[in-house]
């Protein structure tokens, strides 16, 4: 699994990076610049609620990670923290498509919300 975030940035000096893409509504010196944060559930038993809610944690911190432009000082910040972090969460759940992080998103977060971020809401989630 792994989280995702755009930002941009304005120094020229940087190497052109696998994830960089020159954004043609931006100016010349700008780049888009994804930053990814690979998320492991390896060594976890995601059966058992201690493992999933591990995951979901990892996923958070992930989350954060990717809003604050990863480990470069190179990206603007963005915009908007909150906006970035929901949606950089929701993507990761709704990515993961695993029941057990969906259970855990929606008891946090609300069906409506799930719904809203495109994330399907397991049947027995739906039932309760």
């Amino acid at each position: 699994m792994t989280i995702i975030a755009p930002f941009t940035t304005k120094t020229l000096g940087i190497a052109a990076l696998a994830c960089a893409i020159l954004s043609g509504p931006l100016q010349a010196a700008d780049r888009l610049v994804t930053v990814k944060v690979p998320v492991s559930s390896t060594d976890l038993n995601l059966d058992q609620p201690a493992g999933a809610r591990e995951l979901y944690r990892r996923v958070q911190k992930a989350a954060i990670i990717v809003c604050r432009g990863g480990m470069r000082v190179d990206l603007q910040p963005v915009p908007n923290f909150a906006n970035c972090y929901a949606k950089a969460l929701a993507d990761a759940i709704r990515a993961a498509a695993l029941p057990q992080l969906t259970e855990i998103y929606i008891r946090t977060h609300g069906s409506q919300e799930a719904a809203s971020r495109g994330i399907e809401i397991p049947v027995l989630a739906a039932t309760k």
